[in-house]
Formats: C-alpha cells, structure tokens, sequence
C-alpha cells in the first residue's frame, strides 16, 4: 500500500515538473511574442535529450531490435510505459515508415481538458520545432492561443530522441481532435 502512494506522487510530480518548466521557458522569453517559435523548439529539445536518455536505461537489458515495427513496439508499450504509467491505446501504420501512436487518455494533457470551454479555440495540430500551430485569432483566450503545442512539444521531443538513440531517425507530430486523447505521428527519415 505505501509503494501505491509513492507512486502517486511520482505521477503528480512529473506533471508538476512538466507544467512548471513549460511555464518557465514561456515566461523567460514572454516579452517578444515572435519568440514562441523557440520556445516550443527549446522544449522539443529538451524532451528530445531526456527520450535519449531514458531509452538507454529502458533498453539496458534487452536484446536488440530485428526491425523498426519492433523498435515502435518497444516505444509504445515498455517506453511509453515507463514515462506515462500506460501503453499507448493503439499503434498504426502504412508499411511505409508512418506510425500513429493514439493515447486516448493523454496523461500530459487531462488537467487541460476539465476546462472544455477551451477547446473551440485549441491549435488542432503541433509539428516540427518552428511550425506553429494553426493561426490564432483575435477572439481566442491567450491560454489557448499555443497551450496546446507546449504540452505537446516536450513528448514530441521524448519520442524523437528515443528512436534517434535506436538508430531511427524520424519527424515526430501531435495532433489533438478531443482532449484529452492525442494522436502522435512518427515518420521515419530513411537515408
């Protein structure tokens, strides 16, 4: 029962850690609204290192891949796993280096979805570090002009950096239709 409890608070902290450094890089470069470009590159970055790192330590002790399928089940179910406490909902692809990770349940994104007024004015799709989210406009709240590539582009970066350190080298987008459920979309970079 006590390990249940640490746990929990585990969960709450990385979702702490995870909104408080958003917050951080946005409000360090808050003076010049052109500058929301880099931060979520910034953040991308980030989750782009730490993908790296943690996949060293997840796949320590397995033998390696035969093929990419099974680098993205790897990501999928033991990474995925081990960062959001759940397997990813449903793993696709066209046989041709496009996957789509959907997480229906989006642990990054829950506390943003209790607030469902929001949604009309939500960024429907975050892509590579620079490509911002559809065009706000004057009437949306300033909350969700980008709030929604902030908390995506960090888990971008994650699956990014973890394919990279298994020799795959991808583009990795979010896109979100009903919060809290996300679909994230790998396409493999084949030389």
């Amino acid at each position: 029962m006590e390990r249940e409890g640490v746990r929990m608070a585990d969960e709450a902290l990385f979702e702490f850690l995870h909104m408080e450094v958003i917050s951080y890089i946005f409000k360090s470069l808050e003076k010049d609204d052109s500058d929301n470009g880099k931060c979520t590159a910034k953040l991308e970055g980030m989750g782009f290192r730490v993908g790296q790192g943690l996949v060293e330590r997840f796949t320590r002790d397995i033998p390696r891949f035969k093929d990419e399928l099974d680098i993205m089940k790897f990501v999928c179910k033991d990474f995925w796993a081990g960062i959001f406490k759940k397997q990813v909902d449903n793993l696709r692809t066209n046989h041709q280096g496009v996957y789509v990770l959907q997480d229906n349940r989006f642990r990054l994104l829950t506390q943003i979805s209790a607030g469902k007024q929001y949604m009309e004015h939500a960024p429907k799709q975050w892509g590579a570090p620079g490509t911002p989210p559809t065009a706000p406009t004057i009437e949306e709240p300033p909350f969700m002009e980008l709030a929604l590539d902030r908390f995506l582009a960090f888990t971008c970066g994650l699956v990014r950096g973890a394919l990279s350190n298994l020799g795959v080298n991808s583009i990795v987008t979010a896109e979100v239709s009903l919060l809290p459920a996300c679909k994230f979309q790998v396409m493999m970079q084949r030389a």
